[in-house]
């Protein structure tokens, strides 16, 4: 299929230095508001890429489950590929693709275990069934059909079925703690609007440059 003739303009408006909030945590702000307001589905969604020790790449989508101006926190099997290659490599990268709106959100940063008081927090937020599901896959392992992970999932309930559910000790919390966040807004005629914010250590001050698209 050739798609070289597969394109439109953006048209939707253009992103200056001057609009931009202090910092890159009030702008995601504003731009996730914006997202739900605009009924775009599961804005909170977002493609996570980790590399393993020996350099091979890789990339899922994952949640956001909260952000505060520490970093972005996302949930996850601590024995799955992803947990291993961050453990090999902190150094993640993030992006929000908000495709509609015409906009991308791209974190650079390393991400870190957060502590089990927090994951616990969180944990007991989930429905039941979730709490459940957690303790039944060993994520990204190889299984031989769908039918093991109901009958784990049954047994789990069977035990679980009298009080709260535990926080399973191979479950948990990432932070990642972002030293670029680059907000991406599209353009006409593909000048692109790329404003980024770089900080050198988390407790220095942003910096903000534009980039050329």
């Amino acid at each position: 299929m050739d798609l070289s003739d597969y394109r439109k303009d953006y048209l939707k408006g253009g992103l200056h230095r001057a609009d931009l909030a202090a910092t890159p945590e009030e702008q995601f702000t504003l731009w996730f508001q914006q997202a739900i307001d605009a009924g775009y589905p599961e804005p909170n969604a977002m493609s996570l890429a980790t590399v393993s020790a020996t350099g091979a790449p890789s990339l899922r989508t994952v949640l956001l489950k909260y952000f505060n101006p520490e970093g972005m926190v996302f949930f996850t099997n601590y024995t799955s590929r992803k947990a291993k290659e961050i453990d090999a490599n902190p150094n993640v990268s993030l992006l929000f693709p908000w495709v509609t709106l015409e906009r991308q959100v791209i974190v650079i940063g390393k991400a870190e275990k957060i502590s089990a008081v927090e994951s616990l927090k969180y944990f007991t937020s989930r429905p039941h069934e979730s709490q459940l599901g957690a303790w039944v896959s060993a994520q990204s392992e190889v299984i031989p059909n769908r039918t093991l992970l109901k009958m784990k999932l049954a047994e789990i309930g069977r035990k679980f079925k009298e009080g709260k559910v535990p926080l399973p000790d191979f479950w948990g919390g990432y932070r990642v703690v972002p030293h670029h966040i680059e907000f991406w807004q599209g353009g006409s005629a593909r000048l692109h609007d790329r404003l980024l914010y770089t900080r050198e250590s988390s407790d220095a001050d942003w910096q903000v440059n534009r980039l050329s698209p």
